[in-house]
C-alpha cells in the first residue's frame, strides 16, 4: 500500500511528510465540504468547511487582520488530509497530534507564508472554541465549559449542499488570500 492519498483534484500526498506542490485549496475546501462536524453525531449535517467559514466569519466581524481571517479558515485543513479525531480521543494521540501540527504548518507556510505566532494562534483558537461552545449549544443544547462571547459574525447553522459549502470556502480563501 502506498503512502500517499489520492486527493480530489488527483494529486499524491503524503499526509505524514506534506509537501507544499501537494497542497491544493481546491482540495481542502472539497473535503472538509464532505467531512461532518461531531464525528457526525449532530442532528443534521454541518461540515468542518461551515464550522471554518464561520470561523473566518466571526473573525471578520471582531476586526482581525486578513492573516488571521484566512487562519481561521484554514485552521482545520490539515483534516482534509488526514480525516479528524474528536477532542476527547486526540488529546491521547500524540502521534496523531504531531502529525496533524506538521501537515498544518506546511499549509500555514504556503497560504500564509509563516506560521502564525503566539498572538495570532491565541485568536484563532479563542475563534474555534467560541464557535465550538455556539455549534454545541444550538445542535445539542449542551453547553460546553464556560460561557462564550456572543457571535457577531451571523453565523446561521443549518445544513447546506456541500457544493455550496465547497464554493463559500473557496470565495472567502480568495477574498482573504488576496488581502494578505
Amino acid at each position: 500500500m502506498a503512502d500517499y492519498i489520492t486527493t480530489y483534484s488527483k494529486i499524491h500526498m503524503t499526509p505524514l511528510e506534506p509537501r507544499e506542490e501537494q497542497i491544493e485549496i481546491l482540495d481542502i475546501a472539497h473535503a472538509l465540504s464532505l467531512l461532518s462536524r461531531a464525528n457526525g453525531h449532530f442532528p443534521e449535517f454541518y461540515s468542518v468547511a461551515q464550522h471554518c467559514i464561520h470561523c473566518c466569519e466571526e473573525a471578520e466581524a471582531r476586526g482581525y487582520s486578513a492573516r488571521v481571517c484566512l487562519a481561521c479558515l484554514l485552521h482545520d485543513a490539515a483534516e482534509a488530509y488526514m480525516a479528524d479525531v474528536t477532542r476527547p480521543v486526540k488529546k491521547h494521540m500524540a502521534f496523531y497530534r504531531q502529525a496533524e501540527e506538521n501537515c498544518l504548518a506546511v499549509i500555514y507556510t504556503k497560504y500564509l507564508g509563516s506560521l502564525p505566532d503566539r498572538e495570532e494562534e491565541q485568536l484563532i483558537r479563542e475563534m474555534d472554541d467560541t464557535l465550538l461552545y455556539h455549534e454545541f449549544y444550538h445542535y445539542m443544547g449542551e453547553r460546553l465549559s464556560g460561557e462564550k462571547s456572543p457571535l457577531m459574525g451571523g453565523q446561521i447553522f443549518e445544513t447546506v449542499p456541500f457544493d455550496w459549502a465547497q464554493k463559500r470556502y473557496l470565495e472567502k480563501f480568495d477574498f482573504w488570500s488576496g488581502r494578505l
